[in-house]
């Protein structure tokens, strides 16, 4: 699918983090292809060395004049990479934040048998992570700007084998609203995206996700799935000033699958 340009020089002279990418089939790569097709400059970010021979040639597609590793596994490594975007472009206007991670005898059982250190490994990555990215992006963000972090349905709603991360996506989206409430007098906008169901490699590590995309298929009103750039586009809309009074909200892009019971 093309991105739909509106006005290919939208967000023109803005520059942003993409956090997230692992391939070509992930959000964050939706992300960063729309933001790139308005016109943004984008600082992207790699797990580790074997992710890096997917990413690298993305992040040449879109000429990412920033290209680092960022495990938050790693003591340092998401320090390192606010510093050095400080340091090459001394401001930043947007972080996409795509990440979450669950060790997979923790997502795979039920949520009262979850082991503690298991839980800890699931919040650190999949929220505290954020809330991290915007205490460092705060200071670099001098004439505002917008956070975006990746949620799912499941934070409402029980959705079968989603287990813990329903736990870790509804914590994340409290952390959205709080976020939003302490820097909006610094004219930062903090959003959550609810993608529908996506065929990511995230993704397949829930048992029995084929059965929940034909699921959201055939009952979404729209009765279709969506695809990583329309998640893209809608989050590249937000980051605009047309959007400037828009903050702390869970935007759905899932084809009106939310509202179905």
């Amino acid at each position: 699918m093309s991105i739909p340009v509106i006005n290919a020089q939208l967000l023109r002279g803005r520059r942003g983090l993409i956090v997230g990418i692992a391939n070509d089939r992930s959000i964050a790569w939706g992300c960063a292809r729309a933001f790139r097709a308005f016109g943004a400059e984008l600082a992207i970010t790699f797990l580790n060395e074997k992710a890096k021979t997917y990413v690298e040639p993305l992040a040449r597609e879109v000429e990412a004049p920033i290209f680092m590793p960022m495990d938050m596994a790693v003591p340092g490594q998401i320090e390192a990479v606010f510093d050095r975007i400080a340091s090459t472009w001394g401001e930043l206007d947007f972080v996409v934040h795509s990440i979450a991670f669950s060790p997979k005898d923790t997502l795979g059982g039920r949520v009262v048998d979850v082991p503690r250190e298991g839980f800890l490994t699931t919040m650190d990555i999949s929220c505290w992570s954020f809330i991290r990215m915007a205490h460092l992006a705060e200071p670099l963000m001098k004439n505002g700007g917008t956070l975006f972090t990746m949620t799912y349905y499941g934070s409402q709603v029980v959705v079968e084998n989603y287990n813990i991360m329903g736990v870790a996506k509804a914590a994340l989206e409290s952390a959205v609203r709080y976020l939003a409430a302490e820097l909006g007098p610094k004219g930062i906008r903090v959003h959550a995206i609810s993608p529908g169901a996506l065929a990511t490699r995230a993704a397949s590590g829930i048992p029995e996700f084929d059965d929940l995309l034909e699921k959201t298929r055939t009952k979404a009103p729209a009765r279709e799935l969506i695809s990583i750039e329309d998640v893209g586009v809608a989050t590249a809309f937000l980051a605009h000033d047309a959007a400037r009074l828009i903050t702390g909200q869970v935007l759905y892009v899932d084809g009106g699958y939310h509202i179905i019971d």
